[in-house]
């Protein structure tokens, strides 16, 4: 089990159901199956990414287009991670690789996911984690929530970052990474004073046969919003593009009702 420097006090108040991000599928037209079964009734999904090429693409994409409508269109029940309803599950992919993009070119996309996909918000991927970059990141996430109310946005730094970020998203992305890492990690001492829905961890070559311990992982460390999957990471590849081989079972173990 992996070590804790505090005892995780916001997982044990059950203040809201554990449930799936969705990093980002390959496009519809590759993954076809993998964007219906978002969409299937009693799919705990907190949120999905659209990411069309490395952001919007320069132009709309009618596959994309009707993925992005499918899935805001399906309904279902809202979840934790701040859920206000099916039309905040659908975020657009923002490339801030690790704080290189410009603002323009970060607000320019958002419009685009926007006006294309009319996604309920966003995923900044490659987020900085360090205390001299919240004010560049808030600045980024102040103008985001001016497009439009009640969007989403998650932050995924990929690691625990200065405390500060936790007042300027909906959900932080405090893990991605491969099972071998996670299933020793630490928890920041921090995050014990907020709850779960803040928190999502993300983990490829998770074994069908682990899958149990990684859940109780997420619960132990806080974690609101998961994604584990089978699939391993490499230089060629990427693990998030496609369903994990246990999708029934993961869907159905934390689905309604089930609780650890």
């Amino acid at each position: 089990m992996p070590h804790l420097t505090t005892p995780p006090q916001a997982a044990a108040t059950g203040a809201g159901r554990l449930g799936l991000g969705t990093p980002g599928y390959a496009h519809p037209l590759l993954a076809p199956v993998e964007w219906a079964e978002l969409t299937r009734p009693g799919t705990p999904l907190h949120w999905a990414v659209l990411n069309v090429a490395d952001g919007p693409g320069g132009r709309p994409d009618a596959h994309c287009a009707e993925a992005a409508a499918r899935l805001r269109d399906a309904g279902g029940p809202a979840g934790s991670g701040g859920s206000a309803g099916p039309g905040r599950r659908l975020l657009g992919r923002l490339a801030m690789r690790d704080g290189a993009r410009s603002f323009a070119e970060l607000i320019g996309d958002a419009h685009r996911f926007r006006d294309w996909y009319g996604v309920g918000g966003f995923y900044l991927a490659d987020t900085p984690a360090d205390r001299e970059d919240l004010p560049s990141v808030r600045r980024v996430v102040d103008a985001l929530r001016g497009l439009g109310a009640g969007l989403r946005i998650v932050l995924d730094h990929g690691t625990h970052p200065y405390e500060g970020f936790a007042e300027t998203a909906d959900q932080l992305v405090t893990f991605s990474g491969a099972w071998a890492d996670y299933r020793w990690s630490l928890v920041a001492e921090w995050t014990a004073e907020y709850p779960p829905e803040l928190f999502c961890h993300l983990v490829h070559g998770v074994p069908r046969t682990h899958l149990d311990e990684a859940l109780r992982i997420a619960r132990w460390q806080g974690a609101g919003t998961v994604w584990f999957t089978d699939r391993r990471g490499a230089c060629d590849r990427d693990p998030w593009a496609s369903m994990p081989g246990y999708w029934d079972e993961i869907v159905s173990r934390i689905g309604p009702g089930v609780s650890e």
